[in-house]
Formats: structure tokens, sequence, C-alpha cells
């Protein structure tokens, strides 16, 4: 069984950042803080995109392909006789990279840069705590990418690449609407920062 099914994943890793980017919204009403998450689905195209053109195997295919744990080939070709459910059979061909993990460091990293901003992690003021804050969502999705190998679903290199590719679309994402978090205005949308022109000389 799956530590973390999979139908959970939209809810840590979707749901429950836009609910906490909805509170933030309630207190400082920025309505453009509430629809760029939802551009970590993306995540979700790329990661079925790899998935279904490289096939590799799951560390369990063994026994999706042979539910009784004999193995059955085909003695003129040699070739591997799988006599297990087409469905399992199929899924077991998804391993690179790990769903779970693109989705959830996608959601909670998108989570994690914006904390970073909205709470001013980077002011220098030594606040240790702010740290922690802004930790504990990746520290989750590192869990869930933990859980995938624990459970004999993906192999180490599959949720290493799945949590790189999460984390390069929720920057991507939020880089492309907020300023770094140690800006001065790190806090606010792109299209609240005012820019000053400068006479030309």
């Amino acid at each position: 069984d799956n530590t973390v099914p999979f139908w959970t994943v939209p809810i840590y890793g979707i749901i429950g950042p836009m609910i906490i980017m909805t509170s933030i919204y309630i207190k400082r009403r920025n309505i453009y803080d509430l629809h760029h998450a939802i551009l970590v689905a993306i995540t979700a195209v790329l990661t079925d995109a790899i998935k279904d053109g490289v096939g590799r195997p799951r560390p369990d295919f063994f026994w999706r392909c042979f539910p009784d744990g004999v193995p059955a080939y085909d003695n003129f070709t040699t070739g591997v006789l799988c006599h297990g459910k087409a469905s399992d059979i199929k899924e077991g061909h998804k391993s690179f990279p790990s769903g779970h993990t693109s989705l959830s460091f996608a959601g909670l990293g998108f989570l994690s840069w914006y904390l970073a901003g909205k709470i001013k992690v980077f002011d220098r003021r030594g606040h240790v705590a702010k740290l922690c804050i802004i930790f504990l969502p990746l520290l989750g999705a590192a869990l869930v990418a933990v859980s995938r190998v624990d459970d004999y679903r993906h192999h180490w290199q599959d949720v290493c690449t799945g949590g790189v590719l999460g984390l390069v679309v929720a920057s991507l994402c939020y880089l492309q609407f907020f300023p770094l978090p140690s800006d001065e205005n790190g806090m606010l949308h792109t299209s609240f920062r005012v820019t000053r022109k400068t006479p030309l000389s």
C-alpha cells in the first residue's frame, strides 16, 4: 500500500498552500496572491510526459508482471511473458520521475518561497523561527519523497529528479510574479513595485 495515497497529493500540494495564501489575502487584501500557486499544475504535465517517454520499470515491477512469483519467458524470443493485471503492468512502467515527489515539491516549494517573502525571512534580524517556518513545507515534501522509496514504488533517482523538477517549476512560477524574498519589497507582487524613470543624460 501507499503510505501517501495519490489522492492526497492535490490536497497538501495545491489546496493546502492555496488555503494558506487565501488566509494571507484576507489579511492583506492582495488579489494577485490568489492565483499564482495553481501554475504548479504544469508540473503534472511535465511529469506525465517524462514518465511516458522514459518508461522506467518500478522497483516492484517483477511482482506486477508475475503476481505468483513464477517468471515466464518465451522460449523462442526469450521475451518476458507477463501474466499480471494489464493496468498494473502499464503503471509499473511509470517510475521515472516520481509524481508524488514532483507535485509535493512544486506546491510546497512554492509555499516556502511565498512565506519567505511574506514574513521577511531574510531581513537579517536573526529570527531563526522564521527559517523553521519556511523549511516546514520542504520537510513535508521530503517525507513524501522518502515514503515513495520506502513503499518500494520508486528508485532513489526517481524521487531526486522529481524533487528537482518540482522545485524548478515552483521557483520559476514564484519569481515570474514576485521579487526575491531578500528584496526590500519581497512581500509585494511585482505589479505593486514602483520604478522610477531617470532622465536621459
